[in-house]
């Protein structure tokens, strides 16, 4: 369920273009009037604006935004204007500049958007980039973290509900064996996470915890300084657990020793338009906090405002 709300008497493009507009001319930017506007339009009406903005004042809309914003208010602002698949081709592209902590965030994109959005996302690297995402993982990346996001983000699984439940069971097996001899980048394993659907996987880890007694995710706590191991179990939590993904995401980033803005900027721009609402309630659930609260505990000024409208909730 999505966080983001529109109104349900959406001004015209144009009456938004000439408002944008007037937020940035002046003294001073009006940071109200663009939270006010941009954090209550969906992702096809962000782009009409864009376009519209563009053909109207002859000025891309994003590079007013950079202009206009700083710090990661500025971040945030733009990240959300940007179509999905482009904001989600800009992470990955960041991520591949990186190393170890950024891989999650391909694992992240790759696992938990729909086999369509992961194709656009493709494409949209494409288009910005000039070269495949594929080819940039395949160049920055190494040995077995190469082994495992090279399939990941080149995936285009199977989306319907139907499951082979011999599969299940004989892949749970597989798993197992592979799991008990330590063998975590063994080609089966990878293949599995790598290729099968969602609900195939979700089959096979239920077979897995009912033969074996406990949770994949316990068998692969082995070594947690064992950075590959981390990230093979990011990528079972993101296909199966997504929202219990994103909850731990967002709970490292916002704790006692700092914010992780990055992170927290990340998670609230790229879920808010589908299942923030979800996150937000695993969030209390685990935190006993509500996820509004913690925001206002640990950001402020306008990035705080902004935040607390693409999570549905704007009093601070």
């Amino acid at each position: 369920m999505a966080t983001l709300t529109v109104p349900a008497a959406v001004p015209s493009v144009s009456e938004d273009c000439e408002q944008l507009r007037k937020a940035f001319e002046g003294w001073g930017t009006n940071e109200n009037l663009i939270i006010d506007i941009l954090g209550h339009r969906n992702a096809e009406q962000r782009n009409l604006i864009r376009k519209t903005y563009g053909e109207t004042y002859g000025e891309d809309l994003l590079k007013a935004l950079n202009k206009e914003l700083t710090s990661d208010f500025e971040r945030l602002v733009v990240l959300w204007t940007l179509d999905p698949a482009e904001r989600d081709a800009h992470l990955a592209n960041e991520a591949t500049k990186r190393w170890t902590s950024s891989n999650q965030v391909l694992v992240e994109i790759a696992c938990t958007r729909s086999a369509n959005q992961l194709f656009h996302a493709r494409q949209a690297y494409h288009a910005r980039f000039k070269k495949s995402l594929e080819e940039d993982v395949a160049h920055h990346t190494t040995g077995d973290f190469r082994k495992l996001l090279l399939p990941l983000v080149s995936a285009y699984r199977y989306e319907g509900d139907e499951v082979n439940m011999s599969l299940a069971k004989t892949e749970a097996k597989l798993l197992h064996e592979k799991i008990s001899d330590k063998a975590y980048s063994d080609d089966d394993v990878i293949r599995v996470f790598g290729t099968r659907s969602k609900a195939q996987i979700n089959a096979t880890l239920n077979h897995y915890k009912n033969e074996y007694g406990h949770d994949i995710i316990e068998d692969l706590e082995a070594d947690p300084k064992d950075d590959f191991l981390a990230l093979l179990r990011s990528t079972v939590k993101c296909l199966v657990y997504p929202e219990k993904y994103f909850e731990e995401v967002l709970r490292s980033a916002i704790n006692k020793r700092g914010t992780d803005e990055g992170a927290l900027t990340r998670v609230v721009s790229t879920r808010a338009e589908f299942d923030l609402k979800i996150i937000a309630d695993e969030y209390q659930r685990r935190n006993s906090v509500p996820l509004t609260r913690a925001i206002v505990k640990d950001t402020h000024g306008d990035y705080e405002k902004m935040l607390l409208v693409l999570a549905g909730h704007e009093e601070a």
